[in-house]
């Protein structure tokens, strides 16, 4: 018996799909960015980067984290391509990249948010 499932007719053509299909490394791309926002603390960082610019003690005080912790989110954010830096003197600040890609999620974490708190 053989145990490979062969496609069958629903209509629509496997092949015009799969012609479609993005390649591998576009879906692991993708992965990777929301493998990024699988941390709520990462997220309402990059929330706020997306609505100014700020040094580490400010987001440090903003959310609660100490700066450590918060450094390790932004280096997280910044090797993603979703936060950019800028350095005035001793003070580097952090703000959310100016792409597409970055500007897409903070659409996609506001629309998400209004849907999860529809008072908001």
């Amino acid at each position: 018996m053989d145990k490979h499932l062969l496609p069958h007719d629903h209509g629509q053509s496997p092949a015009e799909v799969l012609e479609k299909m993005p390649a591998c490394e576009d879906f692991a791309a993708v992965a990777d960015l929301f493998r990024q926002l699988s941390d709520a603390g990462r997220v309402r960082i990059y929330w706020i980067l997306c609505h100014c610019e700020e040094c580490v003690i400010n987001l440090s005080a903003m959310v609660g984290m100490s700066s450590p912790a918060l450094s390790h989110h932004l280096r997280q954010l910044k090797s993603a391509g979703l936060v950019v830096t800028r350095r005035e003197g001793k003070e580097v600040y952090y703000k959310a990249a100016d792409t597409e890609r970055a500007q897409m999620l903070h659409k996609m974490i506001e629309a998400m948010v209004s849907i999860t708190c529809p008072d908001h």
